[in-house]
Order: structure tokens, then sequence, then C-alpha cells
């Protein structure tokens, strides 16, 4: 690999007459995170020219979308979605949950520092002026990344909170949410296990069914996220990608962000995840859902 050749071969593929798509896809799928902003460097250094204003004057579409995704480091990319779920046309609630829900604390530390630097306000502001009530509380929560990150399950604690998360849903008229919320949000992944394990004794159902019965819409959505994350986050995004394709059309901004976010962490395991949960391959439904260079992109990213 050298940043100078790569960056020449990205030059020669947009020069003159026409664009060569499928030199820009090679040369940028085969490539990591860090060594494409090598050669973002090396481009303008070489070349004189900005890598980035070149890609977008070139292409279009989904296509440009996902090659501006690769282009950008990634937690600016997640700052990047964060902003457009909350100051967008309407808000889009699942992208703030799915990158709220699935980050570590390391990850989402980086966001709000870099959020604040890039914006102005902090990450926090913008949710509470543009989210409300509970929904808001979880995700302010989530934000603060501020979550036990050890390993150290408290038996004693697992059944307290297994039985106050029935005691707060199943076992009342009414949920008391913020038992859910102050729980599914601090504990540690290990723990949280051990009162799902718990919790399914005591209640008789697993407590994803619970939350589907004691809540709805924003708020629903975003502790199922959180529960489904600490159980597998690959079958999460799995699971993402199977609902941006599967019915009529297609929710291009979470299949894109899916898989430019998870195409360097865990994109085998969602692979063998997606296959497991629905039969079939992900590079296959790609394939039946995307087409031309876009569908060559993430074909690439998927690795099949």
């Amino acid at each position: 690999y050298s940043a100078e050749q790569e960056a020449q071969a990205l030059r020669k593929a947009m020069k003159g007459l026409g664009t060569d798509e499928d030199a820009i896809i090679e040369t940028l799928t085969k490539l990591n995170v860090s060594q494409r902003q090598q050669v973002l460097i090396t481009y303008k250094s070489t070349i004189g020219r900005d890598l980035i204003d070149d890609l977008k004057s070139e292409l279009s579409g989904n296509f440009e979308r996902v090659i501006i995704g690769l282009m950008t480091p990634t937690t600016m990319y997640d700052v990047h979605e964060l902003r457009r779920a909350l100051k967008g046309a309407g808000t889009d609630e699942g992208c703030l949950i799915e990158i709220l829900a699935s980050r570590t604390n390391e990850e989402i530390r980086h966001i709000n520092e870099n959020y604040k630097l890039r914006y102005g306000s902090t990450l926090e502001e913008d949710i509470v002026s543009d989210t409300s009530s509970l929904f808001r509380r979880v995700l302010v929560s989530l934000a603060t990344g501020n979550r036990d990150e050890g390993t150290f399950v408290d038996e004693a604690l697992a059944q307290q909170d297994a039985q106050c998360l029935y005691e707060a849903g199943e076992k009342k008229w009414g949920t008391d949410e913020v038992q859910f919320l102050s729980i599914l949000c601090t504990r540690n992944r290990c723990h949280l296990l051990r009162v799902f394990d718990v919790y399914r004794v005591i209640a008789n159902k697993d407590i994803t069914d619970s939350i589907k019965s004691e809540m709805s819409g924003d708020l629903e959505d975003a502790l199922l996220a959180v529960v489904k994350c600490m159980r597998n986050k690959p079958a999460y995004f799995a699971e993402r990608l199977y609902k941006s394709m599967k019915g009529l059309g297609t929710d291009d901004s979470t299949l894109i962000r899916v898989m430019v976010s998870r195409a360097e962490i865990d994109m085998l395991y969602i692979r063998r995840e997606f296959l497991a949960m629905y039969g079939k391959s992900l590079h296959s439904f790609i394939k039946g859902d995307c087409s031309g260079d876009y569908r060559k992109v993430l074909l690439r990213l998927c690795g099949g």
C-alpha cells in the first residue's frame, strides 16, 4: 500500500471525460479507515486538490453517500449522522437510537467532544431540544457514555434488578418506565445478561416481550435496542439491515450507515447472524435490493 499510488489512481479515475467508478470502488474498499485518511492528505499534498470535493463533483446519489462515508473518519461519521438525525427535516429517531445504544463509552466520549467542536452546541443540548418525554431521557442517559463497562455480576443486585423491572412493568397497572431506564442504561453487560435470565424466571416471559407489551413508539424502540445490543450486537445490526431492505422501498440511510460504520468492526459476525436469522445471505439481499455502482460498493463492504 502506498498512499501516493492510491491518490494518483483516484485522480486518474476522475480526470478527463467520464468517471471510472470501478477504479474508485476498487481503490477505496481495499483500504482501511486510517489508510483512506492518509490518502486524503497525500492527495492534497501531491495533487493540490481536495479529494472530497473531487469525489462530490464526480459522483451522485446513494453511491456518493457511501463513498463520502468511507472517506470520513469513524467518529466524525457518527457525528454527521447524529446531526443529520436531529437537524434534518424531521427527526430520524432510528438513527439516534442505533448509534447511541450500540457505541462504547469511549466512542460516545469522542462523539461528544467532536460534536461540540464541529457544531458549537453539545449533543445533549440538541437531543433535548429535538426530542421529548421519556424517550429524550433514554437518549440523554445513553449520550453521557456512563455505562459501567466492568464484567462483575453482583448476584444479589441482579435478583433485585430483575424484581424491580418486574414490579415496574408486568406486575403493576401502568408502567414505571424510569426503573427500566435506570437499570438498562447504566449496568454492565454481564450483569444485565444475568438480570435478563432472572427476569425470565420471575416474569415467565422474556424482557423484550415485556418491553413490547408495556411500552410503545420511540421509547419501546430505544429500550429494545439497548437489550439487543447487550445480548448480541451483530444480530442487532443484522436486524437493522434486514429491516432497511425488506418490503417495498429501501431505507438507504440506515443501509448505508450500518454498512459503512460496521465494515471494519464486525461485518463478518453481522453476515453470520443475518444468515442464521433470515435464511438468506446479506450478500444476496443487497444484490436483490440495490443496483449499479451503489450495489457494487455495498457488496464490496459486505465482503461477500
